[in-house]
């Protein structure tokens, strides 16, 4: 399973002279918790190029579920995150990968670089797309294929500069 922190410390309190302001901010974190339930946010690190408008084009078409595991909140720009704890972490605006060796398969007309790490924790990172997507997740717990089957329609609005010259046929659905 891909572990992530949860933010375990709360968040700092801002104190201020005007009763106005502190009852907005109890009326704030109140209406927020209750929004969210008991839902925790996962803990992920945006990256380099989070703030890319692209970004923004795919994390609007993610899917609410993948497999049988729901989307959770993130604690950062152009992340997101599925099953508790995170069974499948995504963060779009990582640096976009050059030519490899490394096995890629095309998806729903979206290249997909993978690398198995040390761990049996799979990254998953799209190629010939500017700004790129990294998918971090474990076969044993979900099966890639699902996750990037669910996944590649959304980030198939970043549009493709270049694809793999071999790849996987077979993975094509």
């Amino acid at each position: 399973m891909v572990n992530f922190s949860f933010p375990g410390k709360p968040l700092p309190r801002r104190v201020s002279s005007s009763s106005k302001h502190a009852g907005l901010l109890v009326g704030i974190v109140t209406v927020t918790t209750i929004l969210t339930g008991c839902q925790s946010i996962i803990s992920v690190e945006a990256a380099d190029d989070a703030a890319n408008p692209l970004c923004a084009n795919m994390m609007v078409l993610l899917p609410e579920v993948i497999g049988d595991v729901e989307k959770q909140p993130t604690s950062s720009q152009a992340t997101a995150a599925w099953g508790s704890p995170a069974e499948v972490v995504l963060r779009c605006g990582v640096e976009v990968p050059g030519p490899t060796t490394d096995p890629c398969v095309s998806v729903n007309g979206v290249d997909w670089i993978a690398r198995e790490g040390e761990d049996g924790v799979w990254t998953l990172t799209t190629y010939g797309r500017n700004p790129a997507t990294e998918v971090l997740l474990d076969p044993q717990v979900i099966p890639s294929s699902t996750v990037i089957a669910s996944l590649s329609d959304a980030a198939s609005k970043i549009p493709a500069e270049r694809e793999c010259v071999s790849y996987d046929k077979s993975m094509d659905l």
